[in-house]
């Protein structure tokens, strides 16, 4: 575990002691949920970029084999 000192807007503050209230969970794994989350969520968006990216790279080859392909069914 590492140790972080993080300072946040009262309202975020806030609200984050309404909710893990609510749930019954400590505020620092309700914390720990929350930026993994974000992390997972960011993650995958670069990963979409990145193969979104990719794939134009290679559609203009893609669409030679399918063509060919397609004319061996002929």
């Amino acid at each position: 575990m590492k140790n972080l000192s993080l300072k946040l807007k009262e309202e975020i503050y806030e609200d984050t002691e309404q909710v893990v209230k609510k749930l019954k969970i400590p505020r620092n794994a309700y914390i720990n949920k929350a930026i993994d989350h974000y992390n997972k969520v960011h993650k995958r968006n670069l990963l979409k970029k990145k193969l979104g990216k990719e794939s134009l790279l290679v559609a203009d080859d893609s669409m030679e084999i399918l063509r060919e392909f397609e004319h061996l069914e002929d």
